[in-house]
């Protein structure tokens, strides 16, 4: 089973760090974001990686083409050049890199992404949050309620997409950013069918407007209701305060 990850937006509201690099490149505790997602989904199982690249794409690239060889102890020859990996510490992970476009949207991204994709179940995520979900249990809820598309649903403050729900747990409706009290909103961990996917029309499609709200007029969304930790990092106050969970030792996205 292969993950998708966004990873090609500009991060304008974390412009302290994005002017150098791509968001989910910001560090917490010496490791980009996208590594600590990476790291949940392996916790899980999964192992296989699809980033989507967009905006200084080449630093993605660059840290995993010499992540091996940074993560390992290593005997260099000056003389000769020759080098020899002693030991190493990298995970066992499967990563394609897929230039998506600087200005596509996020719909766009995962659009151009799908012929790397199989004709199976996948994950797709965004490369700034962090969270304690279950990924193995919303896996399992996914299967069990048989729909095109299952989005992670939490409940925190300020003013995201809302997710309308039914007992049964389907998505209703779907509405981005309302002006009126917010209930469940987009988490942004989804389990996806492929069929998911033609309801993205072009490099224009966001993946958060007509998808998903056309998915749901459906009767296609399913809502995994989460009550754990969940944070993006959208500012520098967030990444701060991330840095402190993390520092305390009791980080819990840490879930590995």
């Amino acid at each position: 089973m292969k993950a998708v990850i966004l990873a090609g937006g500009l991060g304008t509201r974390i412009a302290e760090e994005s002017d150098t690099k791509p968001k989910p490149m910001v560090e917490i505790g010496g490791r980009p974001l996208l590594w600590h997602i990476m790291k949940i989904y392996a916790r899980h199982g999964i192992n296989d990686f699809v980033i989507c690249l967009g905006y200084k794409g080449y630093v993605i690239k660059e840290f995993f083409f010499n992540y091996y060889r940074h993560m390992s102890d290593m005997r260099i020859d000056l003389g000769t050049g020759d080098h020899q990996i002693l030991n190493s510490h990298a995970e066992d992970w499967r990563i394609t890199l897929v230039d998506t476009g600087a200005d596509t949207m996020t719909g766009g991204r995962l659009k151009r992404a799908a012929k790397y994709l199989d004709d199976e179940t996948f994950c797709l995520t965004y490369g700034d949050g962090l969270s304690d979900v279950d990924i193995s249990g919303e896996l399992e809820f996914h299967r069990r309620h048989r729909k095109l598309a299952t989005v992670l649903a939490v409940q925190p403050p300020g003013r995201f997409g809302v997710l309308n729900l039914n007992a049964a747990h389907d998505v209703s409706s779907f509405e981005e950013k309302p002006s009126d009290e917010i209930g469940w909103i987009n988490g942004g961990f989804f389990i996806l069918e492929p069929a998911a996917i033609d309801y993205v029309s072009d490099d224009t499609t966001s993946w958060e407007r007509a998808p998903l709200m056309n998915i749901a007029r459906d009767g296609q969304l399913a809502a995994y209701q989460h009550t754990g930790f969940w944070q993006p990092c959208d500012t520098l106050r967030d990444k701060r305060e991330l840095e402190v969970l993390w520092d305390s030792g009791k980080a819990p996205w840490r879930v590995w």
